[in-house]
């Protein structure tokens, strides 16, 4: 991290080895808002720190011959917003009598979740070929030490990179790969937020203020505290999936930062709690979305992938939360059905999941109407006789059978149990039938843990797990 600054170049050395706060000569920023970082184009840009009490603070940025001027409360807080233009730069911003630079105007993302958003490019799937391409001056990157907190976090730890070989080969490879797909289309500036942590749980991204206002919330908390109440004395009771213990840490320091949206890959740390997942990860959206104050922006997320979990059916249990979450505003889906690994949690294809997720936000954010970003979806079902027809949305210009024929329907009758079903592509819908099932009243698609289905649309993206029911789940231990 460069500043330039008029104290001596010994006080400046010391500054940058003792804290990762930019530290100017009379305010401190927080950490994203340095050299090298993307501001969100077009929008009022949110800018603070801290200095003493009473300080003046003056920010003039390059691109314009605005002065926008506040001062510190008694707290020795401040905050102003500042209008930036369309995407652009380098450009430096003044704020006193110090200097940002390397600013870059363009889009902004948060990227968020567990273990498969925190997989490094370097781990993944032709990494030693995909690292060394991964030059991109216009893409920055900045990524978050991981830190969990029972009081909300001042400012995290990290600074923004020029998007090299180097800075990316640690950086997550579905965020990286997302970035580079929307930078492609689009020829601005991409910044991307990676605040990730493997391992974590919804309510731990979650203010656990918020999370007393449901039920679900509430029994996370409840499992916390009997988790305090149980705890070895001279331990610490609190970690990394606890509630709210991430969005202490990481997330409130980041509000209000401008964002244009969040990405997101989490799940398999709620999959035995899958009966709630899909309210709590509402609870979730809503409350990011109500810190930020911006209205209902983007929420893309990736749907688990097929792998053995130790109990049946969770997997895809959590699956089909997922899917019915779609129906939370201006969110949309990354089906990773055909690019999983049923023998690893962690599939080390993540270029397909940061391009599907592009393709979200290219056609429904940016407007790219031309390009097809969904498999198909369950839309609707119709008894026929021995025979279910399920209508899809997203199917694009037909449904497509990868094989011989459609693989991992099932079908149940009254009695609700399951018989392994014939499915038979007509037009935009599926009959669906089984010999052992005269009467059929519920179809079930891909709805075994590590189920690997062969349905797409033309288009080529893979159908997502679906359930025409909705009966009670049985779950046994393997």
């Amino acid at each position: 991290m460069k500043i330039k600054c008029v104290r001596s170049h010994v006080l400046i050395a010391f500054l940058l080895f003792t804290s990762e706060i930019p530290a100017f000569s009379q305010i401190h920023l927080p950490s994203f808002i340095s050299n090298n970082m993307v501001l969100q184009q077009k929008c009022e840009a949110p800018m603070w720190g801290w200095a003493d009490p009473g300080t003046h603070i003056s920010i003039t940025p390059g691109w314009s011959n605005t002065h926008y001027q506040t001062s510190a409360d008694h707290e020795g807080k401040w905050f102003m917003k500042i209008t930036t233009p369309s995407a652009g730069g380098p450009y430096s911003i003044v704020i006193n009598k110090d200097t940002l630079i390397n600013v870059m105007i363009g889009e902004v993302w948060l990227c968020s979740g567990q273990s498969n958003m925190q997989w490094a490019l370097k781990q993944s799937e032709n990494a030693d070929q995909e690292v060394q391409k991964a030059d991109y001056q216009d893409i920055r990157l900045f990524y978050a030490a991981r830190d969990n907190a029972r009081t909300p976090n001042k400012d995290v730890y990290g600074h923004w990179d020029e998007c090299t070989p180097k800075a990316a080969s640690t950086f997550s490879a579905v965020a990286y790969y997302f970035g580079r797909e929307l930078y492609k289309e689009l020829h601005v500036p991409i910044g991307l937020l990676h605040f990730s942590w493997g391992g974590s749980t919804v309510q731990a991204w979650t203010n656990p203020e918020v999370l007393r206002t449901t039920p679900e919330g509430r029994y996370f908390l409840e499992k916390f505290k009997q988790k305090i109440d149980t705890t070895t004395p001279g331990e610490l009771p609190r970690n990394y999936r606890d509630p709210g213990a991430n969005f202490y840490g990481m997330i409130r320091p980041l509000i209000p930062y401008g964002i244009k949206g969040v990405i997101w890959y989490q799940g398999e740390n709620n999959v035995f709690e899958y009966q709630m997942y899909r309210n709590a990860f509402e609870t979730m959206v809503k409350d990011w979305r109500n810190e930020w104050g911006e209205g209902d922006f983007p929420f893309y997320f990736v749907q688990l992938a097929p792998y053995h979990y130790s109990k049946e059916v969770v997997g895809a249990a959590l699956r089909d939360a997922q899917r019915k979450a779609l129906d939370i505003p201006n969110t949309g889906m990354a089906v990773t059905l055909d690019i999983g690994n049923p023998g690893n949690i962690h599939p080390t294809n993540k270029k397909d999941v940061g391009k599907r997720l592009s393709l979200w936000a290219l056609a429904k954010t940016y407007g790219k109407g031309s390009i097809a970003y969904s498999g198909p979806m369950y839309e609707s079902m119709k008894i026929e006789g021995n025979k279910i027809r399920i209508g899809f949305a997203y199917a694009g210009s037909g449904l497509y059978c990868k094989g011989d024929k459609l693989t991992c329907f099932t079908i149940a009758g009254n009695d609700k149990v399951f018989h392994p079903a014939d499915a038979v592509i007509d037009g935009h819908t599926i009959l669906v039938s089984s010999d052992e099932v005269k009467n059929p009243v519920a179809v079930r698609f891909a709805f075994e843990n590590a189920d690997e289905p062969n349905l797409f649309n033309k288009e080529g993206l893979p159908a997502s797990t679906f359930r025409t029911d909705n009966w009670d789940i049985i779950s046994k231990d393997y």
